[in-house]
């Protein structure tokens, strides 16, 4: 029986198997994301495990193992975990992953990935791993840190103690990959040893066994670590730290640092993104020249065309955003941010776990809600979830960008800060405002008695490896031009359709208005006469598209909605903005492009020009003034607008009341917010 369970999980000679399956697990902070990033490169994607809503990250390599065969292995990027038994979902997820052999995607090898400047630490989860008799080699990564650190590991020696091959890299610096190549795809033998295997006397508890359990790891790493100097890097992680988690300079140094971020956003994108919106026009244009008159050139023109210019044209400024969150990130600076907001966290009813899922926010809420299952106090999770989408994320982005491009001058104060990044700053923060506001009112309506504490550890400082930093941008356009990209197409073709139909002969009856001789008379042959009378026909082209507008299908509906939001200074454009945007927040600007296209033949100006140029006719004043943006921004900051996170707020809580009172609290938040602004301003 033991020979067929060996058969059976040892599939790994691999002269005969072109693929193979490898888990990748360590402790939080080893480097195993990185790892996994030199290992696959760009060959990743994202799904849920099966019959979970955790994230499982995958990659495919190509390996050429010894007799020259090609091996095709897929790498799995398993949640971080410091022992085997789980405190939190993402935990148990791995854990299950390891040991059920019968789960549908148990690996063929496990690869654990070790952070050498932390041994004792690391080798605690992979004795436990290497007593499950499973396939195991260890990644002994952070070796460029040891050496820096004045230490030194026998590696050789330590693989002949716990009885497993171990491989000295540094993933940041991409040295021992190679080995480590070869040694996943050679022939690997089941640990024979047993670290874990005496019995520890039944009565002690598990804090009890833990301490056993690393005086047995104490013993074995006795003689394979050697420490030949001072350790320099600690002595500066220590000074640093004292400067940037201080109880006053840590909180005025983080908004420094988002001071500079947001400027920088909107400084440096605002040169990729004018090429852009050219490039569009240009493309605009030629489609209306030189595709045939029709229905089908009038939707790719003035509906496929200009939904994706809503879209593309942002995309440098999300590009730009989280080229700094990942320098933040792979710097270790955010963990440092994680650790001084826990003294903000618990006068509001949180605790510092909370703010890792409220930073995430900033990216997307669905990940970050999913995030939250480290938390293990129910009613902090719950507090968590329900205000994380209060943050601005990156589908808020181009909303808030169009909007303050339309609206705040892009005027410098002091020489240096530019007004518009000073607002897209005010946006973040009065998010997190808000979500601190909402936990301490949350606090009062959810009861509960279990306490809580945070425990974190923080990283060494780093240099941010660029290659990580490539692929997390990457990663983020992706994900906003192909998932939201589909959306807003979708969406832009829907409205094409209703903005560019009308019931009944509406449209006819309009058209008949205007072709009587007596609205433009005829003039003269002359030059000047010529450009009055081209003027004239411009202008008689503008106010048929707009009555035709009013007049179709998608009319009627903002003309429905329009009593609703009208004290907020919206009007019936807006209004179907706002009611396509609950499909995703980015919705809106792909919807404003999409109707102020229909029925512009000279597609010559950019979104942002057009809706600069209307005239509000109750007024005759600008229709977007600074009072209307301004609401408008703030209706988009606060509202729930995401089916997604409906969705999974719903899953990860098991009930139809909490995704409902979040919908109704933002939303009442954001109609009140607006209102207040708007009567303010105007």
């Amino acid at each position: 029986m033991e020979k067929e369970t060996k058969e059976k999980i040892r599939p790994l000679r691999m002269g005969q198997h072109s693929s193979l399956k490898v888990a990748l697990i360590g402790n939080p902070n080893c480097g195993k994301s990185t790892l996994f990033n030199v290992l696959t490169g760009l060959n990743q994607n994202t799904a849920n495990f099966p019959g979970a809503t955790v994230d499982k990250k995958t990659g495919t390599g190509k390996i050429r193992n010894g007799s020259g065969t090609t091996i095709s292995v897929e790498f799995i990027d398993l949640p971080g975990t410091y022992s085997l038994n789980p405190k939190s979902l993402d935990e148990k997820i791995a854990v299950d992953f390891l040991c059920d052999r019968n789960h549908p995607d148990h690996p063929d090898l496990t690869l654990f990935v070790a952070d050498a400047s932390n041994l004792k630490r690391s080798l605690f989860l992979a004795a436990q791993i290497i007593d499950l008799k499973i396939p195991v080699v260890i990644a002994l990564n952070m070796m460029d840190v040891v050496e820096k650190r004045g230490m030194e590991i026998e590696a050789v020696l330590l693989s002949e103690r716990l009885g497993v091959k171990i491989i000295p890299i540094s993933a940041r610096k991409e040295t021992g990959i190679d080995l480590l190549r070869q040694a996943i795809v050679s022939t690997i033998e089941i640990p024979k040893k047993e670290i874990f295997a005496r019995e520890i006397p039944s009565g002690e508890t598990e804090a009890q066994q833990t301490i056993e359990r690393y005086r047995i790891i104490t013993e074995i790493i006795s003689g394979c670590l050697k420490i030949k100097m001072k350790k320099d890097e600690e002595v500066f992680s220590s000074g640093t730290d004292k400067i940037l988690t201080h109880k006053i300079w840590g909180y005025a140094i983080f908004l420094f640092v988002l001071l500079l971020i947001f400027e920088s956003v909107f400084f440096i994108a605002s040169y990729p993104m004018k090429w852009i919106e050219t490039l569009f026009i240009f493309f605009s244009q030629w489609g209306a020249q030189h595709l045939p008159k029709g229905e089908f050139s009038d939707l790719l023109v003035n509906g496929v065309l200009a939904g994706l210019s809503g879209v593309v044209v942002f995309i440098p400024q999300i590009a730009l955003l989280f080229f700094f969150v990942a320098i933040l990130e792979d710097s270790g600076y955010m963990a440092r941010v994680s650790f001084i907001m826990d003294r903000i966290m618990r006068k509001f009813g949180l605790n510092g776990r909370s703010i890792i899922p409220l930073l995430s926010g900033v990216a997307c809420a669905v990940p970050a809600i999913m995030s939250t299952r480290t938390i293990s106090n129910r009613k902090e999770r719950i507090i968590t979830i329900m205000i994380t989408p209060l943050m601005s994320c990156s589908a808020r982005l181009p909303v808030y960008a169009l909007l303050i491009a339309l609206v705040v001058p892009a005027e410098t104060k002091f020489g240096f800060l530019n007004m518009q990044g000073l607002v897209l700053m005010f946006l973040y923060l009065i998010g997190f405002f808000a979500a601190i506001g909402a936990a301490f009112v949350m606090q009062y309506l959810i009861r509960s008695k279990e306490r809580s504490f945070f425990i974190m550890e923080l990283p060494p400082y780093r240099s941010p490896r660029w290659k990580n930093v490539w692929l997390a941008i990457v990663d983020r356009v992706k994900v906003f031009l192909f998932d939201a990209g589909k959306v807003i197409i979708a969406i832009s073709i829907i409205l094409w359709f209703l903005a560019s139909h009308a019931p009944g002969n509406s449209f006819s009856e309009i058209e008949k208005k205007y072709n009587s001789a007596s609205q433009f008379p005829r003039f003269s042959d002359s030059e000047a006469g010529e450009r009055e009378n081209g003027d004239k026909q411009l202008e008689r082209q503008g106010q048929v598209a707009a009555e035709k507008l009013e007049a179709s299908y998608a009319g009627i509906l903002g003309k429905f909605i329009e009593p609703a939001i009208k004290p907020l200074g919206f009007d019936w454009k807006v209004g179907i903005a706002i009611v396509t945007s609950f499909a995703a927040r980015e919705v809106f600007v792909g919807t404003m492009a999409t109707i102020y296209s229909v029925g512009d033949n000279t597609n010559s100006l950019s979104i942002r020009e057009k809706m600069h140029a209307e005239i509000n006719p109750e007024t005759q004043k600008p229709r977007y003034s600074f009072a209307v943006g301004f609401a408008l921004m703030l209706f988009y900051a606060f509202a729930m607008q995401c089916m997604s996170t409906l969705s999974v707020v719903y899953r990860e809580t098991k009930s139809l009341k909490w995704p409902l009172f979040q919908f109704v609290y933002m939303g009442t938040l954001a109609y009140l917010a607006s209102f207040i602004a708007y009567t303010i301003f105007k």
